[in-house]
């Protein structure tokens, strides 16, 4: 197994810094911050007509349960930020650049949105068709790589550090979602849909079954915690971390929403038991806000686009609609009161009355 974590001290993990004026930044991390997706671009439009809402409340935010009302600004609408991709996902948010990054997979590269100017551009390319991004607890990026099936972090001088790419000596197969544990350990699922043909990745034969890994941060060393789930997709961990949810991508015949008791100080999972059935909805990617509540990337077809939530009892309590499916999202902005939702080709923003999980 080849893994590698370079050399940061467990014990010095924090939180990424929201405020980009907060505190000293390392040198290397301001110039990485400020000079990354400097050449703008220029993109044609693939998604369906689309305008925002010219009346509060935006009726494409529906509440399905009275729960859901603290939850939704009465004065907020739906926006779209970027448009002209052709298949988003990962979107993560650096609040000390104030900028959002998002991977562009079948074009091979991974997009970033300027809050304060609202310019649009490509950050990396090629990005090794990149899938799920996040940050670590020092605030590095972290990005699972379906081309070279692996998962790596960019180090303050923008250089690569690869910190898993096999198991037992086998490849990964495709990275797909990432998070981070408090403790620094970073958590992944591992299907092998990027190696299903070349439009997200290169063709290529499972070696190893469908998997979510734990890297612990100490160590490096690369575990699987979970091989029992057919396609396993997004994750994200509950406010106190107690809870970890898991999408099964490729259960049948409805897509599930598995959840584990986090056990060992974040180092072992137990009591697995069904969270959520999509009954016939499409389950990608997910972040929890601060009362507990998921915030899923949901579809698929007309009625069904957009973001569903669902409350810590697994109750669906509102719908985001949207005219594309959303695969992923996170929270951001100054607050971390903005959900930016990662779509088939477009990136949409939203104001939310809660906050996102620090770190989510």
């Amino acid at each position: 197994m080849k893994t590698n974590f370079g050399q940061a001290d467990a014990n010095s993990a924090r939180e990424p810094r929201d405020h980009a004026d907060a505190g000293v930044i390392d040198p290397n991390r301001r110039k990485w911050l400020a000079g990354a997706g400097a050449v703008a671009v220029t993109f044609p439009t693939f998604a369906r007509a689309w305008q925002p809402a010219q009346a509060y409340p935006d009726p494409a935010i529906e509440i399905l349960d009275p729960a859901f009302e603290s939850y939704r600004l009465f004065n907020a609408g739906i926006e779209r930020i970027a448009t002209g991709m052709r298949w988003n996902e990962g979107p993560v948010w650096f609040g000390d650049g104030r900028f959002l990054l998002w991977s562009d997979i079948p074009n091979d590269r991974i997009m970033k949105w300027e809050a304060s100017t609202g310019a649009v551009s490509e950050f990396r390319k090629p990005s090794n068709f990149a899938n799920g991004n996040t940050r670590d607890r020092q605030g590095r990026l972290v990005t699972c790589e379906h081309l070279t099936r692996r998962v790596t972090r960019t180090e303050y001088d923008g250089s690569i550090t690869v910190l898993m790419d096999s198991y037992d000596g086998k490849p990964l197969n495709s990275p797909n979602d990432v998070i981070c544990h408090s403790d620094g350990s970073i958590w992944f699922t591992d299907p092998p849909f990027g190696i299903g043909g070349y439009y997200e990745g290169r063709k290529a034969t499972a070696e190893l079954p469908h998997s979510v890994y734990r890297i612990d941060a100490e160590t490096g060393k690369g575990e699987a915690i979970i091989t029992d789930l057919k396609g396993p997709n997004g994750l994200c961990f509950s406010p106190d971390e107690s809870l970890l949810y898991v999408v099964e991508g490729r259960a049948t015949p409805n897509r599930l929403i598995h959840v584990y008791d986090v056990l060992e100080g974040g180092k072992n999972l137990g009591n697995r038991r069904v969270f959520l059935d999509a009954q016939g909805g499409t389950i990608d990617g997910m972040r929890c806000d601060v009362d507990g509540n998921l915030w899923l990337g949901w579809g698929m077809g007309e009625g069904k686009d957009g973001v569903m939530v669902v409350s810590p009892q697994g109750k669906r309590i509102g719908h985001i609609h949207l005219p594309e499916r959303c695969a992923n999202l996170c929270f951001g902005g100054e607050h971390r009161n903005r959900l930016f939702m990662a779509s088939s080709h477009s990136i949409y923003a939203l104001y939310v009355n809660t906050q996102g999980v620090a770190g989510g």
